[in-house]
């Protein structure tokens, strides 16, 4: 049971991550074009699709992609507990769902910026996933940036990045009981 319970973890994670990843690309108007933007709305199009025809935009948010992204979260915290025996409680799942997405949403721009900067110290020259990941980076960063100029060539602002993205977590963690269990 547990390699199931695994499993499936899994996959509402990297569904949710892609969902996640393609409001994020539209958000901050990454390049369309790009092979990795393209990866991501071609595996999500399936599911985004049908959606899109319910649930229309608003102001530039794609409405649909995040309520499927809501509801993958939600969905995860239905089907699991229910196959490990437990109560069928969409109450709690729905806000454990909310929650789950927001820790979600920042554990992926932490691994956008540690992939971005592994990424500096070994690509050379141009690369479409490097400008993607500068693209989806850049809205965070640039205030810290402004804080904290690079000094010597460094750019500290991913560190700061990290050390703030921690700091709220932590904060969230001893606020809200559920972040334990996610």
């Amino acid at each position: 049971m547990a390699a199931i319970n695994y499993l499936l973890g899994f996959f509402f994670d990297a569904l949710l991550m892609l969902l996640v990843v393609r409001v994020w690309l539209q958000l901050v108007r990454a390049d369309f074009y790009n092979p990795l933007s393209q990866f991501v709305v071609k595996i999500t199009n399936p599911i985004v699709i049908p959606v899109r025809r319910i649930i229309p935009g608003l102001g530039g948010i794609d409405l649909a992609t995040l309520l499927l992204a809501y509801f993958v979260g939600v969905l995860k915290f239905i089907v699991i507990p229910m196959l490990n025996g437990g109560p069928f409680d969409p109450l709690p799942a729905m806000f454990i769902g909310l929650l789950y997405l927001i820790k979600q949403t920042g554990f992926l721009l932490f691994v956008l910026m540690l992939v971005m900067a592994i990424m500096s110290w070994v690509v050379q020259g141009y690369n479409p996933t490097q400008v993607i990941l500068h693209q989806l980076t850049d809205p965070f960063l640039k205030p810290i940036r402004k804080i904290i100029p690079p000094i010597g060539g460094l750019d500290l602002s991913i560190l700061a990045a990290f050390l703030l993205l921690n700091v709220i977590n932590i904060m969230l963690s001893s606020s809200i009981p559920y972040w334990q269990m996610l």
